[in-house]
């Protein structure tokens, strides 16, 4: 894993500009960044490697999505009603 990837991993303090989000409602942001990191989770440990570059996407979602949202989303993912395709 590069160096660079885990400096900017240690420097985060809240989610960056993402293009394909320009709008101040970050509600879309929020849900893809949450899909986004247990896809990357997924597919890592299907391979047998580190998940460390899934953390960015965590992080993002934490600091952007209402935990009420989130815990939400966990409990449906633990009792395989989510909605959403990981």
């Amino acid at each position: 894993m590069s160096v660079n990837f885990e400096e900017k991993i240690k420097k985060y303090r809240t989610a960056p500009f993402d293009a394909r989000f320009p709008n101040t409602n970050q509600t879309r942001n929020c849900y893809q960044n949450y899909l986004d990191y247990h896809r990357c989770n997924k597919v890592l440990s299907a391979k047998n490697q580190k998940t460390t570059p899934c953390e960015w996407y965590r992080r993002v979602y934490k600091s952007i999505c209402p935990m009420a949202w989130v815990q939400k989303w966990d409990e449906q993912l633990q009792s395989g009603t989510f909605a959403g395709r990981i």
